[in-house]
């Protein structure tokens, strides 16, 4: 299972990107645990769901350890730059198409509670926090993000439209700007069209009021089935994660994992 998990390819990509840290001393003669052994655990519990505490003991690593570790690559800032290193991987091979962003987002109920959550306005306003999605035209994850539930959509574009990587083109220089962003009526303000029209990007915000949920749909549906492929990796169907910086790198972890299948094809 380990090594369906983490295939060696993708643990080319991953492997020199890990940060160096202190070993802490072991007792007992023991060697450290490898590094690859901890970051399929991570994978397992991103995709399975399960607590950290029922992490099987097959994967060769104890639960202290494992948490210990992705904490420290998440503080380190592992997971963007994994993501982006795939991304450079497609990007290399033409495989991002770059004529159309879509972006949107989906609310998430939170068990614990934690930073960056929020009463949800459409889950009887309970505790809960919004992951927001920019693809590509064929819904590849080109940046992602977290906010409390009852955040306004909108809040997020800017974010979402600056973290995207500068990625490896087959030709030419890098790239970060698609031709086109589309959005729903959530993000139809004009300050918003402005703002990405300075720069050089073309807006296609539906109107409120002005445009139909069915013209709207002949893209939107892109970015749904993005956001159902993240639902798929069951620790972000719902938050456990009391620190918001710990869910947003298993939603950064899923984008990553959602490009390199794209790469296996």
């Amino acid at each position: 299972m380990s090594r369906r998990l983490v295939p060696d390819e993708l643990w080319a990509l991953v492997e020199p990107l890990l940060p160096s840290f202190s070993v802490r001393p072991q007792g007992g003669g023991r060697a450290p645990v490898d590094d690859r052994m901890v970051f399929t655990a991570v994978v397992y519990v991103l995709t399975s769901g399960c607590a950290w505490r029922y992490l099987p003991p097959s994967f060769g690593v104890t639960v202290p350890t494992a948490h210990r570790r992705f904490t420290e690559w998440t503080k380190a800032g592992l997971w963007p730059r994994l993501h982006r290193a795939v991304l450079d991987e497609l990007g290399s091979k033409g495989e991002i198409d770059w004529s159309r962003a879509v972006l949107d987002g989906a609310s998430v109920r939170a068990k614990k509670g934690g930073s960056m959550t929020g009463p949800n306005p459409v889950d009887r306003g309970k505790a809960g926090s919004k992951i927001h999605v920019l693809s590509d035209r064929a819904g590849l994850p080109l940046s992602v993000a977290v906010s409390a539930a009852n955040t306004n959509d909108s809040y997020a574009l800017k974010p979402l439209v600056m973290a995207i990587p500068a990625v490896t083109s087959r030709r030419g220089p890098r790239r970060r700007k698609p031709g086109k962003l589309h959005a729903d009526k959530a993000y139809d303000q004009a300050e918003l069209r402005d703002w990405v029209r300075d720069r050089g990007i073309v807006v296609r915000i539906a109107r409120k009021g002005i445009e139909s949920s069915k013209k709207l749909g002949k893209h939107r549906w892109v970015i749904e089935r993005s956001i159902a492929w993240f639902f798929g990796y069951h620790r972000l169907s719902l938050r456990y994660d009391r620190y918001a910086n710990h869910f947003c790198a298993f939603l950064t972890l899923a984008a990553t994992l959602t490009c390199y299948k794209k790469l296996t094809k």
